[in-house]
């Protein structure tokens, strides 16, 4: 195999931080740093829920994603000035949430890359997860709930066929040139919320998408790691 533009083992991370309160006003923020991909993730507290909920005794949960204008290498015009904001929603972080346990209330994640070095929404998604457990941790401390209504962690990485092997966690480097290209979403526990996977060139073969799946267990295990220490869950 051809060394890694960044000299990585091929199944090996780049360098993650995942940095708390980093937000003066939201009820949970998390800078997740996956090597030069920065994202800022805030958690936002709202005591009512959308229309079609009210009454229903549920949460609800929502995100929105987008990039700053200069986090890639040119500048990008804002969504906004574009006559819309198409900033890719997530709804992924329901899948472990308590909605029942929530209560009537709404948790919006606003996550704003930063910086752009690949796998920017994967990171995203990892640093939600904290924003999200944080901001929920503070309506605990108020009295407002008894315990976090999270049912599991979340977290998710990229993987994908480089130079004709399979690597973890692709930088900017390999994902505009790699073979394929998969993200997965998956609980601590290894549960499977979202996989994508594309041939970017030739259609891949099963047992390496197999491959590309171990990969991605072996990630996601080491970020529920650090995704725990940053949250000071032992």
């Amino acid at each position: 195999m051809t060394e890694r533009p960044s000299g990585r083992a091929f199944d090996q991370l780049r360098d993650v931080q995942l940095e708390t309160g980093v937000s003066k006003y939201a009820e949970g923020s998390c800078l997740a740093k996956f090597g030069d991909t920065h994202v800022l993730c805030t958690a936002s507290i709202d005591a009512g829920t959308p229309r079609w909920l009210k009454g229903t005794g549920l949460g609800w949960v929502t995100a929105e994603y987008g990039m700053l204008p200069r986090a890639t290498h040119s500048r990008m015009d804002r969504e906004a000035a574009r006559g819309k904001q198409s900033g890719r929603t997530q709804e992924i972080l329901r899948a472990i949430t308590d909605r029942k346990a929530m209560g009537e209330r709404q948790v919006k994640l606003d996550c704003d890359v930063i910086q752009a070095d690949g796998g920017t929404r994967t990171a995203a998604i990892t640093g939600s997860y904290v924003a999200l457990h944080l901001a929920f941790g503070s309506l605990v401390k108020l009295g407002a709930l008894e315990s976090v209504p999270l049912l599991g962690s979340i977290a998710a990485i990229s993987c994908g066929i480089w130079e004709g092997a399979p690597v973890l966690d692709l930088d900017y480097a390999e994902d505009s040139a790699c073979q394929t290209d998969s993200n997965f979403v998956l609980t601590g526990t290894g549960g499977i919320v979202e996989i994508q996977a594309t041939a970017e060139q030739e259609p891949f073969q099963e047992s390496e998408f197999d491959e590309l799946l171990r990969l991605a267990r072996k990630g996601i295990g080491e970020l529920t790691l650090l995704q725990n220490a940053a949250l000071g869950l032992g």
